[in-house]
């Protein structure tokens, strides 16, 4: 058994090694590095926009939340894990996409929340960040060719906790979610719902238990919602390296698609 469990912890951080090779600049990537202000509060983020859609073509937009160690205000770092994932499967499928990347400050978080907790409620405002996050996505909307019935978010760690947030208040606007690693409140189950929803953690995470996916998942399907749930065995604070390198993952999100778009303020 102790054998086994040393392979599926090897084979997992061999994954993970893998979506953390050979990291090339936005630039280089095609992301444009931009910053977006509200008063005296600043968000640094990257854009991915494909270049030369067709004429009226609405395209899926992807929103992808950074953790704890992709803070800062280099504008950079947020691109560590996920994004070159998407824009593989965006180039192997001819699906155009485009790719939103803000940037967390240090000291601050997605969800003032303590991660290492056994549960959490949801603030009753959302931090200074995820404010922020959802003002520049709704102007992106505004903005860009998005198809408001394929707007998807995903997140691991700080951003795992962002994304049951963000989805939590918004419900309406999402046709898809990805949470990592992460934490929500279950109290907002019935909220979610119908939301097509793929959750991911490894068992052996001693950073946020694998115990905060599980009863998300459970409070979803008690409340009538069809989540899918992978827990990687002996993976430990890194199973995001498995989750983005999984192709099915993206194949499976660029399918989803709302049948009535909207935004709930």
């Amino acid at each position: 058994m102790k054998k086994l469990l040393l392979i599926g912890m090897l084979s997992g951080l061999a994954v993970f090694a893998r979506a953390d090779e050979g990291q090339l600049s936005g630039e280089s990537l095609g992301f444009e590095a931009r910053t977006y202000t509200n008063g005296t509060n600043v968000l640094h983020y990257q854009i991915y926009v494909p270049d030369n859609p067709e004429s009226g073509e609405k395209v899926p937009l992807i929103l992808c939340l950074h953790g704890a160690g992709e803070r800062g205000s280099d504008n950079h770092k947020q691109l560590k894990y996920g994004v070159k994932n998407i824009l593989a499967c965006s180039r192997r499928n001819h699906q155009p996409v485009i790719v939103v990347a803000p940037q967390c400050p240090v000291g601050r978080r997605w969800v003032e929340v303590d991660w290492s907790a056994d549960a959490h409620r949801m603030p009753r405002t959302p931090s200074v960040p995820m404010q922020m996050v959802q003002q520049l996505l709704q102007e992106t909307l505004q903005q860009l060719p998005v198809d408001p019935r394929r707007v998807y978010v995903t997140g691991l760690s700080m951003g795992g906790f962002g994304t049951w947030d963000i989805i939590q208040r918004n419900p309406a606007l999402f046709a898809a979610a990805v949470p990592v690693c992460g934490g929500g409140d279950p109290a907002y189950a019935d909220r979610l719902a119908d939301l097509p929803i793929w959750v991911f953690h490894g068992d052996a995470d001693g950073t946020v238990k694998v115990e905060r996916s599980r009863e998300m998942v459970a409070a979803l399907k008690e409340a009538g919602g069809h989540p899918l749930y992978t827990e990687y065995p002996g993976v430990g604070h890194g199973s995001w390296g498995p989750a983005y390198n999984n192709p099915d993952l993206w194949t499976w999100m660029f399918s989803q698609q709302k049948t009535e778009p909207g935004l709930e303020q």
